[in-house]
């Protein structure tokens, strides 16, 4: 097991952060990990952090002061009050949500009680269980066994201010294929759960886009569950929202499941953009692969990752690797950037992870620009290569140039 420790690969372009790997039984001990700033800094093990009790009840999390692992990145003086309660004392907000809906697929509002709720996973912070207990109705969108959608079913939804609390079920049946499409707009503050459910044999991409106005605050917990030989491939998306945390998390239901997570964000000045992403690997012979890209520009710009990746005794087989990259466009932006592996069984097939944060490739930019290319038109060229490997990871032409078309606005605005 020591072999696999010292062989997974960590990039060392531009500044390296040094994330933690822990090999052997889970809660041994601290674990160091580094953020983007390059500080050593002491975390729970992923075990422990995992082992955190879901719960839909509020009052079962502690309100986070920001001294706690998870939230010690996050600015809460600038949530809105989604972590303390208030937020659920405030006036409540309104969204408009429009569907495109192939045939065969169904959505239907549902209440708190409704037993499809849950099964992908419950809270598992306060957050997120402020937004179970006070949402209104959950949307369940259901594509049926065997079905093969030719086309994405998309849910658009624009928030028009005030508060809201929301929950989500894309449930795909055994053997069914479907991209599902989640577009966030407007203005407010706005908590939310989605589930995805992944049947057996199933294959589905989940797409998720951030892009608020520039006064939204959003906080999303998102889980997976994937079925046996069932592929779930994610691929979230931030560009707007003043404070925007993001928490994927994947788990298993039977062998040879496999999970994508791809994502992409662009933060501007003052835009604080965190996502969490934890995959448990609890189940044998199933695979996992991470790659998240982030570009920033402006004074304060903040972005925060974290990839936890648990492996634990009873996943034998299984084969992990997380990477995040980021690309910082100006001087006063930040990241937060730190890959976690803990491993506790030696029969896997692989495991490893990497970051790096960098500045323009000088030598890209000189190349292009031997090339008769204006600096600025260089600098794009570059940013567009950066993102377009996750973009053509989308599958699907019309959003890939949806968010293309964002990244040029983002670059118009300042590069």
């Amino acid at each position: 097991m020591a072999d696999t420790a010292s062989n997974v690969p960590v990039n060392t372009t531009g500044s390296t952060t040094a994330g933690s790997i822990e090999v052997g039984t889970a809660g041994a001990g601290a674990q160091l990990a580094g953020p983007g700033t390059g500080r050593a800094t002491v975390q729970q093990p992923i075990d422990a952090r995992v082992a955190v009790k879901p719960s839909y009840d509020v009052n079962d999390f502690p309100v986070p002061h920001g001294r706690e692992e998870d939230w010690r990145f996050t600015p809460l003086h600038r949530l809105g009050g989604l972590h303390d309660g208030t937020a659920a004392q405030g006036e409540r907000g309104e969204d408009k949500v429009e569907f495109t809906l192939p045939d065969g697929v169904t959505a239907e509002t549902v209440g708190r009680d409704d037993a499809r709720l849950g099964k992908a996973g419950k809270p598992v912070d306060r957050v997120a269980a402020q937004a179970f207990s006070a949402f209104e109705q959950a949307l369940v969108v259901t594509v049926p066994k065997d079905a093969v959608l030719t086309e994405p079913v998309k849910i658009d939804v624009r928030a028009e201010g005030g508060v809201r609390f929301a929950h989500v079920v894309i449930d795909v049946k055994p053997f069914a294929e479907a991209v599902v499409v989640l577009n966030h707009a407007g203005t407010g503050t706005r908590a939310a759960n989605v589930e995805l459910l992944v049947g057996d044999g199933a294959k589905l991409t989940f797409v998720s886009v951030q892009d608020w106005d520039r006064d939204a605050v959003h906080a999303a917990q998102h889980n997976a569950l994937v079925g046996r030989d069932a592929s779930f491939k994610s691929v979230v998306v931030t560009f707007g929202g003043d404070v925007v945390r993001i928490h994927p998390r994947v788990n298993y239901a039977g062998p040879g499941g496999e999970a994508e997570m791809f994502g992409l964000y662009f933060a501007d000045a003052g835009q604080h953009l965190e996502h969490r992403l934890v995959i448990d690997h609890d189940t044998p012979h199933c695979r996992s692969n991470v790659a998240y890209k982030g570009a920033l520009q402006g004074q304060d710009a903040h972005a925060v990752w974290v990839g936890d990746a648990l492996i634990r005794a009873a996943a034998v087989g299984t084969d992990t690797y997380e990477l995040n990259r980021n690309l910082v466009l100006t001087d006063g932006a930040r990241v937060d950037s730190i890959p976690n592996l803990e491993i506790e069984t030696g029969e896997i097939v692989g495991a490893g992870h990497a970051s790096a944060t960098g500045r323009f490739d000088d030598e890209q930019l000189f190349y292009l620009m031997a090339r008769g290319i204006p600096a600025d038109e260089a600098r794009r060229l570059v940013v567009r290569g950066f993102f377009a490997e996750l973009l053509q990871q989308i599958g699907v032409a019309e959003v890939q140039d949806q968010l293309m078309e964002k990244i040029e606005a983002e670059l118009e605005a300042a590069v």
